[in-house]
């Protein structure tokens, strides 16, 4: 029997009427109703029973956390659904499992080649296994009983999958690379003579001397010398830039990745017989990766500057302490300058957090306002970047200061955030889009597919 979570406390559904409807386009906010407390209690029980099981209890943990936030998101005044059955859930979990301690065994008994041949699989199936997590997330999500499909083959799947390949390639060619330039390089001729030069000052002669023998005996009595190890190779200027260009290489892949990936996710969405729409560009996501990397770098000056200041006024004040005698003043100056360091340097630790919710919220509002459902719906969102990454900051703090017991509250503001600040445009009106859709016996959930991709975090 499914659960109905429209029982739940603080789930509220509504029929909320369109916010606006002009030249017969009606316009309908999402919303969300869930609750930060309501989501702690759901979040400590799936955290203790995960630690008492010994984490075997997973994938419950994890759909109980997706029914939370999909029966209460609220697409046009109507509530998710996610109907997967708990066996295939379990199922991938063990599969994902054993792959973890095989990968584990291998590397801690040694078995170079045993890992090789694990993380090369792990490669070869990474493209299958991402096909498969998207036919079944969207195939047991439902709207008012419509369900989405995922209509990719698994040769687009494949296709779409290069640069993870390329990634490899380009560590193995750069892995080839160093390890040539730490190769010894050969005797030159002054190596040569000072060789021949330690062979001329040898002892000659057949007989050993009295010395020769004493020192022979000794040498028996002591242990045989331990074998030196070699020594680590002396990184060099082209082995750094062999590094930093596979770095580079690495990095554009990996926006390729997600670049082709979503976009093959909405094209290939079909609900009702009518694909998804996409118009965001690889250059879109090359600029804000870019935007990202120097947001970050300008938080990292900043912080820099902040450091700098500090550092300045600990040492005017050991001077002015200095100058006065006060030999405790000085000490405790000393360790309010090292606390300082030791909170600027975590500080310093989380300064990539502000940097990766700037991206988060870039990217959202590069996607919702760029796809759709073919010519009868389309998305918008009213996001603010500053909003989002301040609510980062504070969520961050506020769970740093509670002990993680916060994370739950957290997670719930920044969704809700998100979730709010969209809104879905239906051309002709919602109801004859639901009919047509009906009609044509497709069920589809388009909302949540595209919300699971698109970076509404719903698993925790």
């Amino acid at each position: 029997m499914q659960e109905d979570h429209r029982t739940e406390p603080g789930f509220a559904p509504q029929e909320a009427p369109p916010l606006s409807q002009t030249g017969g386009i009606e316009s309908w906010p999402m919303a969300f109703t869930g609750d930060g407390g309501v989501y702690f209690g759901v979040w400590i029980v799936n955290i203790l029973l995960t630690i008492v099981t010994l984490g075997l209890f997973t994938p419950w943990a994890r759909r109980r956390t997706i029914r939370y936030f999909y029966g209460h998101t609220l697409v046009a005044g109507s509530p998710l659904e996610f109907t997967a059955g708990i066996r295939s859930m379990v199922f991938g979990f063990l599969l994902f499992a054993a792959f973890y301690i095989a990968l584990n065994v291998a590397s801690e008994t040694g078995q170079a080649l045993l890992y090789g041949v694990i993380v090369a699989g792990g490669v070869l199936l990474a493209p299958f296994l991402w096909g498969s997590a998207m036919r079944f997330r969207l195939a047991h999500t439902r709207w008012r009983g419509l369900r989405l499909r995922f209509t990719a083959g698994w040769g687009e799947v494949y296709r779409a999958s290069w640069p993870v390949f390329a990634v490899a390639a380009v560590w193995l060619a750069a892995g080839l690379a160093m390890s040539r330039m730490t190769e010894d390089p050969p005797a030159g001729p002054a190596a040569q003579q000072a060789v021949s030069a330690d062979a001329a000052q040898a002892p000659s002669g057949d007989a050993p001397s009295a010395d020769d023998e004493d020192l022979d005996v000794d040498e028996e009595d002591e242990p045989p010398p331990e074998a030196d190890t070699p020594p680590l190779p002396r990184p060099t200027w082209a082995m750094a830039g062999v590094a930093l260009a596979a770095a580079v290489l690495s990095l554009l892949c990996f926006v390729r990745l997600e670049f082709n990936y979503k976009r093959l996710l909405i094209e290939r969405a079909g609900i009702g017989g009518q694909a998804g729409r996409w118009k965001p560009t690889f250059g879109d996501f090359v600029r804000i990766w870019l935007a990202t990397l120097g947001f970050f770098l300008a938080t990292l000056l900043a912080l820099a500057v902040l450091a700098a200041a500090i550092a300045g006024i600990a040492a005017l004040a050991h001077g002015g302490l200095s100058a006065l005698g006060a030999s405790r003043g000085r000490t405790t100056v000393i360790l309010l300058v090292i606390v300082g360091f030791v909170i600027l340097g975590f500080a310093f630790f989380l300064a990539a957090s502000p940097a990766l919710a700037y991206r988060e919220a870039r990217m959202f509002q590069l996607m919702w306002n760029n796809i759709g459902v073919s010519h009868m719906a389309r998305f918008r969102t009213d996001l603010r970047t500053s909003a989002f990454v301040w609510l980062r900051i504070r969520n961050i703090l506020l769970s740093m200061i509670t002990g993680g017991f916060y994370r739950p509250f957290a997670r719930v503001a920044e969704y809700r955030m998100k979730t709010e600040s969209v809104t879905l445009h239906v051309r002709g009106g919602l109801e004859p889009l639901v009919g047509a859709l009906e009609q044509e016996q497709q069920r589809g959930g388009f909302g949540d597919a595209v919300a699971d991709a698109l970076g509404l975090d719903m698993i925790g």
